[in-house]
């Protein structure tokens, strides 16, 4: 299950849930088997200049090579990039969770 999390200048009008929906959108688009994609979003009060970034984790699979990595990269700067203010900066860094992450569904 992919994992990301969103931080962004407290000035910037942005729909963190739209966002958050659409890099899920797109991680599905790219990986079938993904899953659904825990997202969270925290706004900054303090920042220097005003700046979005997005992290996105998941886990190491032998099909997420590096160009499948790029591929996805490419398809999430397309995708999100309407959704940005002009003169807004938009970070994206992509990456894998650690060996040892695990994560328990609780009932």
């Amino acid at each position: 299950m992919p994992q990301a999390d969103l931080s962004y200048s407290a000035e910037i009008p942005l729909d963190a849930a739209a966002f958050l929906a659409k890099v899920e959108e797109i991680m599905s688009a790219h990986d079938k088997a993904a899953g659904a994609c825990k997202g969270r979003a925290r706004v900054l009060e303090v920042t220097h200049h005003s700046h979005i970034l997005l992290r996105l984790r998941m886990l190491k699979k032998p099909h997420r090579d590096d160009a499948f990595m790029a591929g996805l990269l490419t398809a999430l700067q397309n995708a999100l990039r309407p959704m940005v203010p002009a003169a807004c900066i938009l970070g994206i860094e992509l990456g894998f969770l650690q060996p040892h992450y695990a994560s328990l569904t609780m009932d």
